[in-house]
Parts: structure tokens; sequence; C-alpha cells
């Protein structure tokens, strides 16, 4: 794992979307197509914004994998991950192919087979993560199971994780935030063949300190990250301001 750091939010998603843009482009030179994994939320905007101007990405040889969703929540509902990315990347960019967790599916069990079956099927070339508030890894709150090989499950949202929804202008009131949601995995994001974690905001940086200095644990989701040998961390200068070694500022 490698962590840099950058003075602004700006400067970290433009970073990030840098070497996103490189492994997209060169998995399709290699393979032909190019498989991705997209996470949502307000410190993705920038990284985002930033990745679908990169100019030289065939955008119609990529599939995009959804990394979560809420359980019971339609795709029109304004804290909809499926419209979030739809507004964000979908629209914008084309990709050739995107598979979408149906939240208000009537069988959330059956709905994790279907999107487990295809994403079983594929390699996934790079995973555009964040981490959360209390260190999860898409919904994998602490205590994090790092143990299935199942892709898509079932989980329940903890108390720090709704709030931090609530708090980033999602939802009218916390009584509103779903209590449960389809995630991908830790095992299944670990797949990847690279990860880019994006991590923007000062109130990341207690989980920053948490997971890329404190022990490997289920309790710091995301420190998991650690064993990864293509792992890369971007951080703004808010979100690193606890740490006290560092792989590369400013670089």
């Amino acid at each position: 794992m490698k962590i840099e750091v950058f003075k602004t939010k700006e400067a970290c998603g433009a970073a990030a979307a840098d070497r996103g843009s490189d492994i997209l482009k060169q998995a399709i030179r290699v393979n032909g197509r190019a498989s991705f994994i997209v996470a949502t939320g307000a410190s993705q905007f920038d990284f985002i914004k930033a990745l679908t101007k990169k100019e030289g990405i065939d955008w119609r040889l990529t599939t995009m994998y959804h990394l979560d969703e809420y359980i019971g929540m339609g795709a029109d509902h304004p804290a909809s991950f499926r419209r979030y990315l739809k507004e964000r990347l979908v629209d914008v960019v084309h990709p050739g192919m995107v598979h979408l967790i149906k939240g208000e599916a009537d069988d959330p069990d059956a709905e994790c087979r279907r999107i487990n079956h295809i994403i079983s099927q594929d390699k996934i070339d790079v995973a555009f993560i964040g981490i959360g508030e209390n260190g999860h890894l898409a919904f994998n709150d602490p205590p994090a199971d790092f143990d299935t090989k199942v892709p898509y499950i079932i989980v329940e949202l903890d108390d720090a994780c709704r709030q931090q929804q609530f708090g980033e202008g999602w939802f009218a009131s916390l009584e509103e935030v779903p209590k449960t949601a389809i995630s991908m995995s830790i095992h299944q994001i670990m797949k990847s063949e690279a990860i880019i974690c994006t991590v923007p905001d000062k109130r990341k940086a207690r989980a920053v300190k948490q997971c890329f200095e404190g022990e490997i644990s289920p309790l710091h989701p995301a420190s998991i990250l650690r064993k990864h040998s293509r792992a890369f961390v971007y951080l703004d200068d808010d979100a690193g301001s606890l740490l006290t070694s560092i792989g590369e500022k400013y670089p």
C-alpha cells in the first residue's frame, strides 16, 4: 500500500484520477477491456469529476460494478447510489456495461445471488473506493467480515455510518437513513488487481489514523488495504492531519 497526501481535496481527487485513468487504459490495451468498481459519497465528488474528464479512455470497452446500495430504496431517491452514479458517471462517459444493485428488489437475497453470479465471472482491474468516518469499506461497518468469500452480502448499518449519511446531507433526518444495505464484501474488494482509495476531509482523519497506523483489524475495516500490494491511498492535508508516518507528502 502507498499513501500520498495532497494540499487540497481537488488535488487529491485529480491525482487519484490520473492513476485510475492509467490503469483503465493499460487494461484496455492489454486485454481489450477493463472492469472497475466505483464508490459513491461526498468524498468521491472530485475524483469522479476528474476521472470522467480524462482523455484517452475508451469507456465503451469498460464494465462498471456498483459497490453498495440501500435495501428498499428506488433508483429515483435523492440518496440512491444508483442515481448518484447515473448522474455523475454513467450518463457522462457511458461505460459499455453497467451492473447496478437493485436496492428495491422484493428479495434482497435473490438480488445478491444475481449480482454475485455476474461479478464472479469477471476479473476486476481496479476498485475506486473511499473509507467511512468509522473506517468502513463499502458498507462493511466494524467489526467487518474479513473472511466471507461471497462477493455481495446483506449488512446492517451501524449508528456511526447512518449518522455520516445524514451529516452529508443525503437525508432530511437520521430516522430516514435505511438500516440495511447490499454491500460488496471486503474479500471481493481485495480481489481487485489495483485499489485506488480517495479520502479527503478532516472528518475522516481519525479513521485514517486508526486504519493506516493502528493494527489491521475488523474493528478498522479499511486497515485491510495495507495487505494489498497495489493499493494506492490519496489523502488531502485534512484527512492526513493525524498521521505521523506519511509515505509521500505533496508529491
